[in-house]
């Protein structure tokens, strides 16, 4: 009886397992995270232009040995250590700017995704004292979308096969590399909200339910002035307790079909706050870039291509489903 149990438990967690990773899937959701992340990777990487050789050049304000000294040693790679001229350095950023451009444009999108993570990375790696989370997050999801088919849905790619067939084409097929990118992205994000949450209980005013507070009252970042919530402090504690707990139980909560809706609803105000509120708007905006993983493709095709209203069977409510009906075929067998 053990050992038929254990054995259950086993293909019951490989069944799991290889249904999360490897079922095909719709591209049409990793389409859309192309043309939004490719978007936000051709924003912030342009607004560099209006000072280029001052945070790039040979000049530059913290210098290519600077840099190298707050490496310690560990000088991790990218093509600006090896740059002195200013006019290749604005032909090369200008190329990489074209790059972005057809990467979020969906053209040629499996070479110029990894030249969009490519170039993410080499200005991120030159410029250690302004790397924040924006450029993380900007190379996470450029990273993950190299990998799956980004330019199967939502793309000029789709749109120069259409046109060169002459006649309309079916939808994408489901891939599991396009399943497979998106659930890299979605397990990050989770990691990402989980350890949020971690390093905010080390900060007593967490536990206080005052940093709320301490964020909105900040001159430095504020840009819509919230200090009006001073006379409100148990609005202040509730947003404060919120924002940790949702962190920490987002990896959990965001899984089932039926809460999903209303942790991804919470990451709206969440991160749109911070965006208004204290001017971190591309931060904000590429949190919920992220959070756009877990919409399931039916629903990417519903909103933007007329699909169907409803997730097709076998997809989101027939997957637990497909794995009884397995488990009834194995002990049917024996």
């Amino acid at each position: 009886m053990l050992r038929g149990y254990l054995r259950e438990l086993w293909h019951w967690w490989v069944d799991g397992w290889n249904r999360f990773w490897f079922s095909p899937a719709d591209p049409a959701t990793l389409g859309l995270l192309r043309a939004l992340a490719g978007g936000m990777l051709l924003y912030t990487h342009a607004v560099w232009s209006l000072g280029l050789n001052d945070f790039f050049g040979p000049y530059s304000w913290v210098s290519p040995q600077a840099a190298h000294e707050l490496y310690r040693g560990d000088v991790p790679w990218s093509w600006f250590w090896h740059i002195s001229s200013p006019t290749l350095l604005w032909l090369l950023h200008t190329a990489v700017l074209v790059v972005m451009a057809m990467f979020a444009l969906g053209l040629f999108s499996r070479v110029t995704a990894v030249l969009s993570w490519l170039c993410a990375v080499a200005y991120a790696h030159r410029v250690p004292g302004a790397l924040f989370g924006l450029d993380q997050i900007n190379a996470m999801l450029a990273m993950y979308l190299m990998l799956g088919p980004c330019g199967a849905a939502w793309s000029v790619d789709r749109w120069i096969a259409r046109w060169r067939s002459g006649r309309p084409l079916p939808p994408a097929v489901p891939s599991t590399a396009a399943n497979l990118a998106v659930r890299l992205i979605q397990v990050h994000m989770c990691v990402i909200y989980f350890f949020a949450g971690i390093s905010k209980l080390q900060g007593q005013s967490w536990w206080a339910g005052t940093a709320l507070w301490g964020a909105v009252a900040n001159l430095e970042y504020q840009t819509l002035d919230l200090t009006w919530m001073c006379h409100t402090p148990w609005l202040v504690a509730l947003l404060t307790q919120a924002t940790v707990w949702w962190e920490l139980f987002f990896c959990v909560l965001v899984w089932p079909r039926l809460l999903r809706p209303l942790v991804l609803a919470f990451a709206v105000p969440l991160h749109l706050g911070i965006a208004v509120g204290m001017g971190m708007v591309t931060f904000g905006l590429v949190m919920l870039i992220g959070c756009a993983s877990f919409v399931p493709p039916w629903l990417v095709r519903r909103l933007l291509g007329g699909g169907p209203a409803v997730p097709p069977a076998g997809v989101e409510s027939g997957a637990p489903r497909a794995g009884r009906a397995m488990r009834r075929r194995r002990g049917a067998r024996g």
